[in-house]
């Protein structure tokens, strides 16, 4: 396929190198020019993925022309600023036949809306077309070519094997699903769990307490996913529970290390000031906190994430006050 990946970020990076070796004729994009000249000159992405090597058969560009007619897109930008740079490439995406899928983990502040979501309205996609990729995988260990297993998610089953066909190789294994709601939502919200994953290391409360964070910070994933029309099944899957525990456990995760960071009493402009990459956590808890109490759904975890992270609440005191709720039964 003729391919395109816009973001030249860790993981649209890996994601280029990814469909390169499956034998894809691959352009990766860079949003500012002088970045993308500083990869077609070294070859190496030392900003965000450093000691990795880019093939000279991958195209790098800023030019916005250069996206012109291919048949495979796939966004790799931070959610946040989906919208606003594809005010800018709009008119140079094809739309007839092509295929959009987004490998960006994170709801969008204001409307809510899914990744896809934006992809559809910006780019007059047909729902049909536009896929989701997530899972365990972070960038650093696939471009070591670390076993890895991922899914994607798609409405039409044809063009979800399409795209499963598209990155599949011997250490890096796709699979297929039909729940774009529940991917997408799941990718989103387990890294709100994430950032909690963090304070729970820096405070020293030990394997127990991470234990009970992640068990029932799903269990809050899975409501509201199940209110916003997915899958319950797909929160016990790889973009569920898999992205979860690589998530809150990993050195690699941004959403760990701010809550991290803030569990040792630093602020939260200053952690995300000095940080390359983009927590998507700290925007989807505001997201995620709109959205429970839009549909009354109960997310204390989520709750108590946001006044720690926007209300400075410390997070000894939110731990107990989750600790000392009413006594629930577990399937609650």
């Amino acid at each position: 396929m003729n391919a395109a990946v816009i973001g030249a970020g860790g993981w649209g990076t890996t994601l280029a190198r990814l469909l390169d070796e499956r034998g894809h004729r691959v352009t990766l994009w860079a949003r500012r020019e002088e970045f993308a000249q500083e990869l077609r000159q070294t070859r190496k992405n030392e900003t965000y993925l450093a000691g990795v090597e880019i093939p000279t058969s991958i195209e790098i560009t800023h030019e916005a022309e250069a996206l012109e007619r291919k048949q495979l897109y796939v966004f790799a930008l931070p959610t946040q600023s989906t919208r606003i740079v594809l005010r800018s490439l709009a008119g140079h995406i094809t739309h007839d036949g092509a295929i959009y899928v987004s490998a960006s983990k994170g709801i969008e502040q204001g409307t809510f809306s899914r990744v896809t979501e934006i992809l559809q309205v910006m780019l007059g996609a047909d729902a049909s077309r536009t896929l989701a990729l997530s899972g365990p995988s972070h960038a650093e260990e696939v471009a070591q070519k670390i076993p890895t297993a991922i899914v994607v998610g798609g409405e039409d089953p044809s063009i979800a094997r399409e795209v499963q066909s598209a990155f599949f190789l011997p250490y890096f294994r796709v699979y297929s699903s039909s729940d774009l709601v529940g991917i997408e939502l799941a990718a989103a919200l387990k890294n709100v769990i994430a950032i909690c994953a963090g304070i729970t290391d820096s405070a020293g409360f030990g394997d127990n307490t991470k234990a009970a964070l992640m068990t029932r910070g799903l269990a809050e994933m899975r409501r509201l996913g199940i209110a916003l029309g997915a899958e319950e099944h797909t929160f016990s899957g790889l973009a569920g529970l898999g992205d979860l525990v690589v998530t809150c456990g990993s050195q690699h995760s941004r959403n760990r290390y701010v809550g991290d960071q803030i569990g040792r009493g630093r602020k939260l402009p200053e952690i995300l000031g000095e940080m390359k990459s983009v927590a998507e956590g700290v925007a989807t808890t505001e997201s995620a906190r709109s959205l429970a109490r839009l549909h009354k759904i109960e997310m204390p975890i989520v709750e108590e994430t946001y006044k720690i992270l926007f209300e400075h609440k410390d997070p000894r005191e939110a731990t107990n006050d989750l600790m000392t709720r009413d006594p629930k039964a577990e399937r609650w």
